[in-house]
């Protein structure tokens, strides 16, 4: 009996050994494209959406892999180039589900890529590579690559952007601005800074709008680096460009920073809209218009001053106009008279009350 139980311990031996032998050999004749062939391995791949696209507008290439086994390891996408299109990967997992077909359950992996066509036209994006791991049962994990079909879609531009150049493609999108102090009653040599805020869903922030601040004489303008910030909440994506711009006061007078406008097509609505930063006035000093350069002894005039000096200078004019015909009706003589009678009566008392000499002709004076 004992000799019995130690062959029967020895054959076990070499049967589990034979079949860790011969399990290699059954899972390298195993593959992910014969699964596929089984039809116990798919990999689809949709997009949307499929019509009414615009350039800039995003789009989603969803790929769906399906077994009935299981994923024994992580699954890696090699993402293809096609020119014209900007095709991210900006989740690094997949969201998981099962599901029952016929009478097997089935795990799935959902990977979602964002397209984003920069001109119109028809695009093909070609079947994307995923290499993955899976466990086949009997045959042990297998590993490979297997491709989705290829997609196609066309991307147009409505009438109401034919003549624009530049637009946000987004279901959301503002534009605003903000200043860090008031603008009114500034002196030179006084700074503020201003900053302008792009915000936007399903966009990049790199495909967002950036902002020339134009710089007035008089009024420095030293703009900083944009921040640009990338968010995903729930599968929702935002996004935002930040620029702040540092003004420096040169001289005095009143400026205006210019409005700007930014165009939206609205993709839920299918609308062209129009966002806009209002004209901001800029007050120094008096608010009078001055250069940089300015001296003290250099004279300025606002408007309303050149409108009081041209008056002034006409009403002159005609004072002295009528002056000119008053003179021509005085008669010279009279004028001669009236004017010297004051003279000769001063001459008249400066002369002295005695004459020089008393008794003149006698010889007491001497």
């Amino acid at each position: 009996m004992i000799v019995m139980g130690r062959r029967l311990r020895l054959c076990g031996l070499l049967v589990a050994i034979l079949l860790g032998a011969a399990r290699p050999a059954l899972a390298a004749d195993v593959t992910l494209e014969q699964l596929a062939a089984e039809g116990r391995l798919e990999l689809e791949a949709s997009i949307s959406p499929s019509d009414n696209v615009v350039p800039g507008q995003k789009m989603t290439l969803t790929l769906e892999i399906a077994t009935d086994r299981w994923f024994s390891g992580g699954t890696r996408l090699s993402l293809p180039e096609v020119p014209g299109l900007v095709i991210l990967q900006t989740e690094q997992f997949a969201s998981n589900a099962s599901e029952r077909r016929g009478d097997r359950d089935w795990v799935l992996q959902r990977w979602t890529l964002d397209i984003f066509p920069q001109r119109p036209g028809d695009f093909t994006v070609p079947p994307v590579t995923a290499r993955m791991k899976i466990n086949a049962g009997d045959a042990g994990d297998i590993e490979g690559a297997i491709k989705s079909p290829s997609t196609s879609f066309s991307v147009s531009v409505p009438p109401a952007l034919a003549d624009i150049e530049q637009w946000v493609a987004a279901p959301a999108y503002r534009v605003s601005q903000s200043f860090d102090r008031s603008l009114e009653g500034l002196q030179v040599g006084d700074a503020f800074e201003r900053e302008i805020l792009f915000e936007a869903d399903e966009v990049m922030a790199m495909m967002l709008p950036s902002f020339t601040a134009e710089d007035l004489p008089g009024l420095a303008a030293y703009p900083a680096p944009p921040v640009l910030d990338n968010s995903n909440n729930r599968g929702q994506s935002s996004a935002s460009r930040r620029q702040r711009i540092s003004y420096v006061v040169q001289a005095e007078g009143q400026y205006q920073l210019p409005a700007v406008d930014y165009f939206w097509w609205d993709t839920q609505g299918q609308a062209l809209r129009v966002l806009s930063l209002p004209a901001t006035v800029v007050t120094v000093g008096s608010g009078f218009a001055s250069a940089p350069g300015d001296r003290s002894d250099e004279w300025t005039f606002s408007p309303r001053q050149w409108l009081l000096l041209g008056l002034g200078l006409a009403l002159l004019a005609v004072l002295l106009w009528l002056a000119s015909k008053v003179w021509q009706r005085i008669p010279l003589a009279r004028l001669h008279d009236a004017l010297g009678a004051p003279v000769r009566k001063v001459v008249e008392l400066r002369k002295p009350a005695l004459p020089e000499k008393l008794n003149p002709g006698s010889s007491a004076a001497e």
